[in-house]
């Protein structure tokens, strides 16, 4: 499970990250002794707008490692994994545009909660798919939003509490997820 903050919404336009954070599942159990949690100091300024969501500030970034130096990192955090975000066509954005500055490239396969959401829950409303939301659905404490490891652990219960959803509707597998997520209109989206 992952998540980043970023100094604004637009990774085409030059947006870029903030903050990694990442946590392990395995067999069903979420791991919060095996994180990964690192501020990046960016090129651009964090917007009003970002800080005000995220709460990281200019003071906060100053001094800390560039991206090219936690990149690595992270990617060896989550070599031979699957990488699991809510709304991860946002998160894997920034990353891919992260390549050509750190030559980290993360190929690996890629779960979304919030496509997975849709599939547990067909027939909610958008607004029922925020990751929030769906925790209080699924009966998951939301402490720590909108830091990147908060987030990425609040992204972690809420994919342990859907797996047994989506086995109920036939998708017990990591290629059965894969296939019935890019049937969502949630594959749809770009950033």
């Amino acid at each position: 499970m992952f998540d980043t903050e970023t100094t604004g919404l637009a990774p085409s336009e030059g947006d870029e990250i903030i903050s990694v954070g990442a946590v392990r599942v395995v067999n069903g159990r979420l791991l919060r002794h095996e994180c990964f949690d690192r501020l990046i100091q960016p090129l651009r300024a964090v917007s009003r707008e970002s800080q005000a969501i995220h709460g990281i500030t200019p003071q906060m970034l100053a001094g800390q490692a560039g991206i090219e130096q936690v990149l690595p990192l992270f990617a060896r955090f989550a070599q031979d994994t699957v990488l699991v975000a809510h709304n991860a066509a946002f998160d894997m954005r920034f990353l891919q545009l992260a390549e050509a500055r750190t030559g980290v490239v993360f190929s690996q396969p890629v779960l979304d909660t919030l496509m997975l959401s849709a599939l547990a829950h067909p027939g909610h409303p958008d607004a029922e798919h925020q990751l929030e939301r769906i925790a209080a659905r699924l009966g998951v404490a939301t402490i720590g939003r909108h830091t990147a490891l908060g987030d990425a652990m609040l992204t972690g219960e809420v994919f342990i509490k859907l797996l047994p959803l989506l086995a109920e509707r036939g998708i017990r597998t990591l290629g059965q997820a894969r296939e019935a997520s890019q049937k969502s209109h949630y594959a749809r989206l770009e950033y």
